[in-house]
């Protein structure tokens, strides 16, 4: 990370962040989140600007964003986001911790052999260990398996999942990107072991709509909540693409999970659409594509990334208007549906 000379000043909070932030129930449990949670899967790496990242984290504290979401492979390079954060932590956060919701992560590739993935109580303890450590932590709110296994028994899984709820390492768990039927099973699971499935984390946004194909009914009837990442679709749902591609935009600078090509014609003609919509009701693309997400009650919060803190204050500013109009969902609906 670019660490340069800037001084930034000693972080002190300010008093009104808790007055316009709005807080929704995570499923059926004691815990409310912030209708904006921040993720640190970019700009939070060693390529990246340390000054920017602890600027970041401090408005969106600022603006009673008080969930950060990490995972164990974040960077580049792997784990390079929780030293980071756990630096900022050290820095500006630690009167603070127990206002703050901190969740990471494991489930994806993180070192070399064959227990360093996926989903086997081996990889599961050793990972959140080494997470715990690099952010300077004795425990994490939320711990997730980021994706399902296809080969370790889930019931495996969901064990070691019970187990570091048992021994203090996190007071919650989660699940990432299971699908319905498997999500069932492992709430069922676990709570025969007596542990909650607090939340899943599914990617959901307007152009990818599977949740929606029984996993919030499911996660309704649960009373597990949900935290939807990737909102805007990587950048497809805001304004950027719609006359040019930047140059230091993801899609020209990373191509690793938005290429230049997958931006269709039609797609922009859709966004172009949608941002029409977004105009009248004087918000941004982007505010638009949160507050659609937020229309459902049954979604807990929004994981967005920011590179800049106006970037991080603009999506927040998504709460000022979050009721549609049935005209206005029936138009996006028609839009979403060419």
């Amino acid at each position: 990370m670019s660490f340069n000379n800037q001084s930034i000043g000693t972080y002190e909070t300010k008093a009104s962040r808790y007055d316009k932030m709005v807080y929704r129930r995570c499923g059926k449990s004691g815990i409310l989140l912030p209708s904006i949670s921040i993720g640190l899967w970019h700009n939070f790496g060693h390529s990246d600007n340390f000054t920017n990242a602890r600027n970041i984290l401090r408005s969106a504290f600022d603006h009673g964003v008080t969930h950060f979401d990490l995972a164990n492979n974040y960077g580049p390079p792997y784990g390079a986001a929780e030293e980071n954060f756990g630096r900022i932590l050290e820095k500006d956060f630690l009167p603070y911790r127990d206002e703050l919701i901190i969740s990471s992560k494991a489930g994806y590739d993180m070192w070399p052999g064959p227990y360093g993935d996926f989903g086997s109580r081996k990889y599961l303890m050793a990972s959140l260990d080494q997470s715990l450590k690099r952010m300077g932590l004795d425990y994490v709110d939320i711990f997730y398996h980021h994706r399902p296994d296809p080969d370790t028994p889930i019931e495996e899984t969901m064990r070691a999942l019970h187990d570091i709820v048992q021994q203090g390492k996190a007071l919650y768990v989660g699940i990432s990107s299971y699908p319905t039927k498997l999500t069932a099973q492992a709430a069922k699971i676990l709570m025969e072991m007596g542990t909650k499935l607090l939340i899943h984390q599914p990617r959901y946004n307007m152009m990818d709509r599977w949740a929606e194909d029984g996993l919030l009914d499911e996660l309704g009837k649960q009373g597990t909540g949900a935290i939807a990442f990737s909102p805007l679709a990587q950048g497809v749902l805001t304004n950027r693409y719609l006359k040019a591609f930047p140059e230091k935009s993801r899609a020209v600078k990373d191509g690793r999970y938005l290429q230049k090509e997958n931006i269709t014609k039609e797609i922009l003609n859709k966004v172009d659409a949608l941002n029409g919509i977004a105009e009248a009701r004087g918000q941004t693309m982007a505010q638009l594509a949160i507050a659609w997400l937020l229309k459902d009650e049954r979604i807990s919060s929004v994981l967005v990334g920011v590179s800049s803190p106006k970037q991080l204050i603009e999506n927040v500013k998504t709460i000022e208007n979050l009721t549609f109009t049935k005209s206005e969902l029936q138009k996006i609906e028609k839009i979403l549906k060419k």
